[in-house]
């Protein structure tokens, strides 16, 4: 972009007027469907203990002395709306996450997130697909395959990732042309770097791929199921991760558990410790009803709907590295 031209929006015309349209046309179909339109605060006293994100801080003058947090997600909130009572919702918003800028990233950008009361995981799924077909066109979505974990990393990587040695997933690594990462990453986040550079890119290539029955320690917020197993649920369209789903836990103590060992996990790498969520965990433990919940990148959408290639072309606009907002 020319210097004297740094005022100008990224996205096109064309493509706010896709975007609004996809917006009117996500309203419409939980409309149809009955499922309430809801809002819920972007900030919070508690924060994220996720140990792979990190919250955006800031104080209130009428509130000297204390943190506030930008929400990386509207879910602890959305989920105390479900323990109250709220039925079905969804909610369209921006979120925020620091560290995050890249062709598929921003530190702030668009969720739609939905809770369906009483679903199953394949019910759900089933909703996301519908919601994409009407947003991209069937033939980009449907019909969808479903792989697990186990199976996505056998076909795609040539191993177990549940078995697999360090130098064994370190030897995928460099076969994906990805640069060793260095002695500090082993297991699972070795493991999981290894999904995200030689994986994830060859999912949902015509059509879309769900991958299901994620590693324990990728629950977060899902429950398990009878193997031990996650239930998470991501949906991915050419190769572009768009969906993050749960089986939802409904298990306060279990969930305290978590979080207690995500701020050891923080502090052992010397990262911030928020405050965990106490009214999200009195809410689980009030009674939270059992639920299916997924979180759809709207910005990604919006990228696969104008064949964009970086997430940039359809904002109107951009944060961009060493600048401000251009």
């Amino acid at each position: 972009m020319n210097p004297t031209d740094h005022w100008r929006p990224n996205a096109s015309l064309a493509t706010l007027q896709l975007r609004a349209g996809l917006l009117a046309s996500t309203r419409a179909f939980f409309a149809e469907r009955g499922v309430l339109e809801v809002e819920t605060p972007v900030l919070s006293t508690a924060a994220t203990t996720d140990p792979h994100l990190a919250s955006l801080a800031t104080r209130l003058a009428s509130r000297p002395g204390v943190d506030l947090y930008l929400h990386t997600s509207p879910e602890l909130a959305m989920k105390r709306l479900l323990a109250a009572g709220c039925g079905d919702i969804y909610q369209i918003c921006r979120v925020f996450r620091d560290g995050e800028l890249g062709r598929y990233h921003q530190p702030e950008f668009t969720l739609v997130e939905w809770y369906r009361v009483g679903y199953s995981d394949g019910a759900l799924r089933a909703e996301v697909l519908a919601l994409c077909s009407r947003l991209l066109g069937a033939n980009r979505v449907e019909p969808a395959e479903t792989l697990t974990y186990g199976e996505a990393f056998q076909r795609y990587a040539q191993l177990d990732p549940f078995q697999a040695k360090d130098e064994t997933l370190r030897a995928a690594l460099a076969a994906s042309g990805h640069t060793d990462p260095g002695p500090a990453l082993t297991g699972a986040e070795l493991r999981d770097l290894v999904f995200t550079a030689a994986v994830a890119p060859r999912l949902g290539h015509g059509h879309g791929t769900w991958i299901i029955d994620f590693p324990a320690d990728q629950a977060a917020l899902a429950a398990l199921n009878s193997a031990g197993l996650a239930r998470r649920f991501e949906l991915f369209i050419d190769g572009l991760e768009l969906a993050n789903g749960f089986g939802e836990l409904t298990d306060a103590d279990e969930q305290r558990r978590r979080f207690t060992a995500e701020l050891a996990q923080r502090e052992a790498r010397g990262l911030a410790c928020p405050p965990m969520d106490e009214a999200f965990l009195g809410a689980l433990r009030a009674g939270l009803p059992e639920c299916a919940g997924i979180a759809v990148g709207f910005d990604r959408l919006v990228m696969l709907a104008a064949a964009a290639t970086h997430i940039e072309a359809v904002l109107s606009f951009a944060h961009r590295a060493g600048h401000e907002t251009a």
